[in-house]
């Protein structure tokens, strides 16, 4: 074996190598534990709204620690991450004595029925906000659906000037709407040949004549049916033109 270059060779660049590796594992331990990298700063970009500067150096407190080279850096972002209204946070170095911190905050679109929030990724988050949202709910794990369910109702909705102010899944997989206006839609399950959105859009096609004809707000509108869909109008509007006298509601069924 020793007579053969070719080993001795490959023996050598081994050597050689690992002696490598153990300067640079020598040398990267001692600039971790040097106090000639302090750590001076760590900065916050983003458009924050919703997350405090008090918030952040709360995270933070007693997790800055070490040199610009030991700072872990997961640990500094996983504690910004259980910051109320951070989404995501990401953490760098900025040679020499930086860290800086972007961070991505929840945009809300509306309320679950846990009292959490919605954001427009459809994920749910805890936060305060004061502000008028659309509720919306279903079963566990339904979250991305329904949120997805919302902005195309909307979007259909909107030739009616109205919003959502409520979209709930039912255990059954059942649709029910309730706009701004307060009247109650409902659409029922899924079908393979008309799905919840046909529905919807059948209803606000023919929404302004249903009002001409009854001349009155609609309560409630089933549409669960496959050719057309049954209106109800509140019993006090229909009594005050002599139209129903016994209390209730009255109904319409109208076909395309």
């Amino acid at each position: 074996m020793w007579d053969s270059p070719r080993i001795l060779n490959s023996m050598a660049r081994g050597l050689f190598l690992a002696a490598g590796a153990i300067a640079v594992y020598l040398v990267a331990r001692a600039a971790m534990s040097s106090t000639l990298f302090p750590l001076r700063t760590v900065s916050v970009v983003g458009d924050l709204q919703h997350v405090s500067g008090e918030a952040i150096r709360t995270g933070l407190a007693g997790r800055v620690s070490g040199n610009f080279f030991a700072a872990n850096l997961d640990v500094l972002r996983g504690a910004l991450e259980q910051i109320p209204w951070v989404r995501r946070a990401a953490v760098r170095r900025q040679w020499p004595d930086h860290i800086q911190v972007r961070i991505e905050e929840h945009v809300p679109i509306a309320r679950w029925t846990d009292r959490r929030l919605v954001n427009t990724y459809g994920e749910l988050f805890n936060g305060d906000l004061e502000a008028a949202l659309p509720l919306l709910g279903g079963p566990p794990g339904a979250e991305r659906q329904v949120a997805a369910r919302y902005a195309a109702f909307n979007a259909l909705l909107a030739p009616l000037g109205t919003q959502l102010a409520q979209l709930v899944l039912s255990p059954r997989h059942a649709w029910q709407i309730k706009l701004a206006s307060g009247t109650t839609l409902e659409l029922g399950r899924e079908r393979p040949r008309e799905p919840a959105e046909a529905r919807l859009a059948r209803f606000v096609s023919a929404y302004p004549q249903v009002v001409a004809e009854l001349g009155h707000p609609v309560e409630h509108v089933d549409l669960r049916y496959p050719n057309g869909f049954a209106v109800r109008v509140p019993a006090s509007a229909t009594q005050a033109d002599g139209k129903a006298r016994a209390s209730g509601a009255s109904r319409r069924k109208l076909k395309e």
